[in-house]
């Protein structure tokens, strides 16, 4: 690791701070910055009871970090015009040619009105399906979700009676209308299955995972590295720190059945900090790493230019709170478009900056302009009735600090560097 950023030890500083408040079982950060790691830190304990502490390599399910993934590669396909971006949906989910949509999001699942168009591949890509998560919803639409899709994460609902199922449910809102936070992605990776008549696990191996030696990433866990995955922990009604035996809403199982088929391209991958750096620096790359093309520069472009108007971006809420300040979203990710207004979630920095982060405390962003990469990784399963009531909150804390932390030492590092240039001179 390059150790001459200085101040990066604060990082390591913070999060045993955290750790020790128990606030944060732990986390691992590393930031990447033109060719060389330059921070890196394993703080706390993936297993407390067994005392065995985070380490670079250990496995985090990453949560919705899944998602740019999976956008990824839906956009190898897009390449070889296995879809068009304004193309129904319906062409390989037929289930999906007659919807309706709710007059009231949280009303009466009988009182709807016909869609006014199908849902196209953006549509998925951007957010803007008419879908949403039923944990984000208070009306009867909630129950309906959990019934027919089952776990978030798990779900014993195999793939195809996952589509009917969400097919048969009305949407929240008009296709295309809006921003709603929701299962679009996992629907879009089980849309890709269809497409390649295999597992989307197998679709990401083969076009993604593979070519960039991302072998510790997968919706399972492998022979022989069960003993470097971490566990979840989360909190009692009083904030102590215990650990997790399911996921939040029963979003997962703590041991997948190795006949599941269900496969969760929204949230359900485990990787590492190393392989998540090896993904996010195709954002730096402009869709090359160390010379392997996943996607071609003009359609990395596509991917991080903002697809929602102003409008849809004023408007975004997610569990009330505005998701979008100075942000836009493409095709899978956030991007910076006033870094005076961004805020470090989803991602901050100069235009073009893009990151997403994840439910259990994962944040990551790439500053192509920069030419940096940060990661935090964590394993924090917090309840939404906890986060209402500020149970929980270290993991998120700990990530904006990081970011706020790693920014200044990086633009010391900078400064630095440009003294000794010019004394060099």
């Amino acid at each position: 690791m390059d150790q001459s950023a200085p101040h990066t030890d604060s990082i390591r500083t913070m999060l045993e701070r955290t750790t020790s408040a128990g606030e944060l079982a732990g986390a691992v950060t590393l930031i990447w910055r033109g060719g060389r790691i330059v921070q890196s830190a394993a703080v706390g304990w993936r297993d407390l009871a067994e005392g065995l502490p985070f380490e670079r390599d250990t496995l985090f399910r990453i949560a919705s970090l899944t998602k740019p993934i999976t956008s990824v590669v839906a956009l190898t396909l897009l390449e070889e015009s296995r879809f068009a971006l304004d193309e129904p949906i319906s062409r390989w989910a037929p289930e999906f040619a007659d919807m309706r949509v709710l007059r009231d999001p949280n009303g009466p699942l009988h009182e709807t009105d016909p869609a006014t168009r199908e849902i196209t591949f953006e549509d998925l890509l951007t957010h803007r399906a008419g879908l949403t998560y039923g944990d984000f919803d208070r009306g009867p639409l909630a129950a309906a979700y959990r019934d027919a899709l089952g776990g978030d994460i798990d779900s014993e609902v195999a793939p195809d009676d996952w589509i009917r199922g969400l097919a048969a449910l009305p949407l929240i809102d008009q296709p295309g209308a809006g921003f709603h936070y929701s299962a679009a992605t996992d629907l879009l990776g089980l849309l890709l299955a269809r497409m390649e008549g295999a597992t989307l696990g197998e679709v990401m191996t083969r076009r993604l995972f593979a070519p960039l030696g991302m072998s510790d990433t997968g919706f399972a866990i492998g022979p022989g590295r069960h003993h470097r995955r971490a566990r979840m922990y989360g909190f009692d009604d009083n904030g102590r720190l215990l650990a997790r035996t399911t996921g939040p809403g029963g979003s997962f199982m703590v041991e997948r059945p190795d006949d599941m088929a269900f496969e969760s391209g929204g949230q359900g991958l485990w990787s590492t900090a190393g392989d998540f750096l090896a993904f996010a620096r195709l954002f730096t790359g402009r869709g090359t790493v160390d010379g392997v093309r996943i996607l071609k520069p003009e359609t990395m472009a596509l991917m991080t230019t903002n697809r929602l108007s102003d409008t849809q971006r004023a408007s975004a809420r997610m569990l009330g709170m505005r998701v979008f300040a100075g942000h836009g979203f493409g095709l899978g990710v956030a991007v910076v478009m006033e870094p005076e207004k961004a805020t470090s979630t989803p991602c901050k920095g100069p235009i073009g900056t893009v990151g997403w982060p994840g439910a259990f405390g994962g944040w990551w962003q790439a500053d192509p302009v920069s030419d940096q990469v940060m990661i935090f990784l964590a394993h924090n399963g917090v309840e939404m009735a906890q986060l209402a009531q500020g149970i929980g909150l270290g993991a998120y804390i700990a990530a904006s600090q990081f970011y706020e932390l790693g920014s200044a030492a990086m633009g010391e590092a900078t400064s630095q560097n440009g003294r000794t240039s010019r004394r060099a001179g």
